[in-house]
């Protein structure tokens, strides 16, 4: 079953809040690809989803450490941006696999992987568009679908 949505946010509170809609709906296993050019808002998407299950800490982008681990709960979260990666066995060294199936992870720039994670239940591209963002979703499955968030009054979605 593949599932599809498109939302327009507004602003970056707009992004952040399909962030906190998906946060809400994200479990053990959950694997989340984010596609998009630097800057398309991919980060402060992520940002809204842990902001909203760890409320006032700190939510570091791992553009240079790569991975970004956050427990919450029995709920363990990886975030990783793969953008520097130099190579996808490099995936080996930073302990992802050991991960892999229980914890949600949440992926940008997943094509540097090139098949070394697991399938994505959601795919998110993200584009700037009439000053907002431009975000298309595609559900992969019963638990992609399930993440899929309904329109809200700052999130035009069709």
């Amino acid at each position: 079953m593949i599932a599809q949505r498109s939302c327009f946010a507004r602003d970056e509170a707009a992004t952040m809040a399909l962030g906190a809609r998906l946060a809400a709906r994200l479990q053990p296993g959950c694997v989340v690809f984010l596609h998009g050019d630097l800057g398309a808002g991919k980060t402060t998407l992520v940002r809204g989803l842990l902001q909203h299950l760890l409320p006032g800490q700190r939510v570091k982008s791992p553009t240079y450490t790569l991975v970004e681990r956050y427990e919450i709960g029995a709920l363990l979260i990886l975030h990783l941006d793969l953008y520097r990666l130099g190579d996808p066995g490099e995936l080996e060294f930073i302990g992802v696999r050991e991960h892999l199936g229980h914890a949600a992870l949440l992926v940008e720039w997943p094509q540097k992987a090139a098949g070394e994670l697991p399938s994505p239940d959601l795919e998110l591209w993200l584009s700037l568009h009439a000053g907002g963002r431009e975000i298309r979703m595609q559900a992969h499955g019963e638990r992609g679908a399930a993440l899929l968030p309904n329109p809200t009054p700052d999130l035009d979605c069709s």
